[in-house]
């Protein structure tokens, strides 16, 4: 940013004396030559190289943003339409992107990545195969249980999904995400029946009372763990980032606050060391 500009809107995220933005418990911004990105430190700790970019990474795509987060990496990523659909790597490799939501790894040194604006970014890997898997989970990918499938793909992989460490980004919060019954109903669905499943959202304090009659405010990345939970994942290895994407107007894009299409980049490096071509019958 020039001088000129700074002098209009004041100091950046990353500029400013509070360091509020560096505070946040169990992640961590990762400054580098292009800029901060945001980094689980549940996956830092087991040497998953990987980030979640903001809007100030805007015009760099996955072929560039993976330079910053590993060296030597193939890019691997979905046209995303928002769905429960999960491919293996080696199934997106150029253009024209697959159409697909998740993206689980078959060898090592794959980067792989999602966008998104409000919709959760998660990232999941596997610490004794070194595999892993990033998904977009908006409400219809959580519905059509696309975190499930992708955990059945790491299995299918070898490994335990006692041992998987998930990792879910910035999305939008529950205060500002509002929504009717039929997405709490399909979220419902996608972990157990409908009535036990919105019980558990309701106690869970995923689903709240919105003064609008007949819709809700509801936390989907809460909703997500829950799910994840319900499907044997171990809640304590489990990472929700707190930024909420449409709170943070300096940082994420959103499409419910701009109504405007725009996004931010996820991604997340294969450890693997095999060639992906054993399964798990």
């Amino acid at each position: 940013m020039n001088e000129a500009a700074r002098a209009e809107t004041g100091p950046g995220p990353f500029d400013r004396p509070d360091g509020r933005f560096n505070v946040l418990d169990g992640w961590t911004w990762i400054g580098c030559y292009g800029g901060y990105y945001l980094q689980a430190d549940a996956l830092a700790q087991q040497s998953f190289e990987h980030g979640f970019f903001t809007r100030l990474w805007r015009g760099r795509d996955p072929e560039e943003l993976s330079g910053y987060i590993s060296v030597s990496t193939s890019v691997h990523r979905p046209q995303q339409i928002h769905s429960g659909i999960v491919l293996e790597a080696n199934q997106a490799c150029s253009v024209p992107w697959p159409e697909a939501d998740g993206l689980v790894s078959d060898r090592g040194g794959q980067s792989l990545w999602v966008c998104g604006a409000d919709c959760t970014p998660v990232l999941i890997a596997d610490p004794t195969t070194g595999h892993t898997a990033a998904c977009h989970a908006g409400w219809r990918g959580v519905a059509a249980r696309i975190l499930p499938s992708a955990v059945d793909h790491l299995e299918a992989r070898g490994a335990s999904r006692d041992d998987l460490v998930v990792a879910l980004g910035p999305a939008v919060s529950g205060a500002r995400y509002q929504v009717g019954d039929d997405v709490v109903t399909a979220i419902a669905a996608s972990i157990g029946s409908v009535s036990n499943g919105r019980t558990a959202l309701v106690e869970a304090g995923a689903v709240q009372v919105d003064p609008e009659p007949g819709r809700y405010r509801f936390d989907l990345r809460l909703a997500t763990v829950l799910q994840l939970e319900h499907a044997g994942l171990n809640l304590e290895k489990i990472s929700s980032c707190p930024l909420c994407t449409a709170s943070e107007p300096e940082l994420f894009h959103s499409w419910r606050r701009d109504q405007v299409k725009a996004v931010q980049w996820s991604g997340i490096v294969s450890q693997a060391e095999d060639s992906g071509e054993s399964l798990r019958s």
